[in-house]
């Protein structure tokens, strides 16, 4: 497994812990999942799932000043594959 496959891994299982619903359970969550259109996640939800993955990586990683610097395009655009590169690249190994 990469780097990025266990991201991933986190990430999926941060959605879904957070979601708490029975449909996410059987959904297939993947890099080009997106977070508004497919998961139809509420910006509070996305919150809960950022502040998951912060606990688990540390105070190094921040989601919120990240998510700053995005448009309001991107940010509705955003998936799970752009969270988890970003993850992966200010994460060691």
């Amino acid at each position: 497994m990469t780097q990025h496959d266990d991201i991933l891994a986190l990430v999926i299982d941060k959605i879904r812990t957070t979601i708490n619903e029975d449909w996410i359970l059987d959904y297939e969550i993947g890099m080009d999942t997106q977070f508004n259109e497919d998961l139809e996640i509420e910006s509070i939800e996305f919150v809960k799932i950022a502040n998951a993955i912060q606990q688990h990586y540390g105070q190094g990683l921040n989601i919120a000043a990240w998510l700053s610097g995005k448009t309001i395009n991107e940010l509705i655009g955003l998936n799970v594959g752009t969270l988890v590169d970003y993850i992966a690249s200010h994460v060691k190994a």
